[in-house]
């Protein structure tokens, strides 16, 4: 059924002349590149606490993706049925494994916490369905089933869920933070250790290539997963060094964290290729994440506060 409802679009896709491809494909792109400035603009200008609470979902999110989906190890629609196309240029950005989709719990922690963070009912239902139709976007594309994204939206959810449990635990226990940061840290790390050391299938296709490379599986988890201890400790390093202030939701407030997305832009569209170059692709993918995501929680606020002080003499 999953493949009969893929064809059933590729079939409307031909039928309309694509017409709907260019929008699909941006919000594609847009879920899992520069999505990242809502949180960071949260974080920095709105709502310390909520943005952090954002970034950790999201961060767990990717982590138990990584988890799954290097586990389960299934294999993208055109594999599986060679009559399915994918659309545009999305096959160049959905390599590897499909289930659960990546997209779609990349976007969901943060879509999802937006809602968490907002009691604004219109924003609320723009969340929702930029979720459903984000997600839907990925069959429609052609690059995943329906189970890998309803599949993927659940996880995301539960992603939120147990951020929410963990931040409300903090909220009640601040003396144990140091202890819940070791346990996702650990976490993180375990899940690297076991993406790169367990067995993947091995399977060639007529032309004698793998169909799934697993060590390009492995770089893109050693950016998500394993970026999860960085982030724990880039936490660490704000909540007891930094303790920056918000910078609220004025003009002068606004204007600079709009340019601290310029250099955050840049970092999340071009780090990873130099950092690869640099350091190689398992190493260098996880320096560019962890460098981006320091950027968001530590360095930039740093640039606030030390605004913020200049201001106040």
């Amino acid at each position: 059924m999953d493949i009969q409802y893929l064809l059933w679009l590729q079939e409307w896709r031909n039928a309309t002349n694509n017409a709907l491809t260019p929008l699909f494909e941006q919000l594609s792109y847009f879920g899992t590149r520069d999505i990242l400035l809502i949180p960071a603009f949260i974080y920095w200008c709105l709502n310390k606490r909520s943005g952090l609470f954002i970034l950790f979902s999201y961060k767990l999110s990717q982590t138990i993706n990584s988890l799954v989906k290097l586990t389960a190890c299934i294999y993208r629609p055109w594999v599986r049925d060679p009559r399915i196309i994918p659309a545009g240029d999305s096959i160049k950005t959905a390599g590897g494994y499909s289930f659960p989709s990546g997209h779609t719990m990349t976007f969901t922690p943060i879509y999802g916490g937006l809602i968490a963070f907002t009691k604004n009912k219109l924003v609320r239902f723009v969340c929702v369905a930029l979720i459903i139709v984000t997600a839907f976007s990925r069959n429609y594309l052609g690059v995943h089933t329906p189970q890998d994204v309803i599949v993927g939206i659940l996880l995301g959810v539960l992603s939120v869920y147990i951020g929410h449990k963990v931040f409300a635990y903090l909220d009640k226990h601040p003396e144990n933070d140091a202890k819940v940061m070791i346990i996702f840290a650990l976490m993180g790390i375990l899940t690297m250790v076991y993406i790169t050391y367990k067995p993947y299938p091995m399977d060639y296709n007529a032309d004698g290539k793998l169909i799934v490379d697993p060590v390009k599986m492995q770089i893109d988890s050693w950016g998500d997963a394993g970026a999860f201890a960085p982030f724990i400790l880039a936490w660490y390093v704000e909540s007891r060094f930094v303790k920056f202030e918000p910078t609220g939701f004025n003009v002068k407030g606004v204007i600079l964290c709009i340019v601290g997305m310029i250099p955050l832009h840049y970092i999340i569209w071009n780090l990873g290729g130099v950092m690869q170059g640099i350091l190689g692709p398992h190493a260098g993918k996880l320096a560019s994440k962890s460098i981006m995501l320091f950027y968001i929680v530590v360095f930039w606020p740093i640039v606030i506060k030390l605004f913020s002080r200049k201001r106040v003499l």
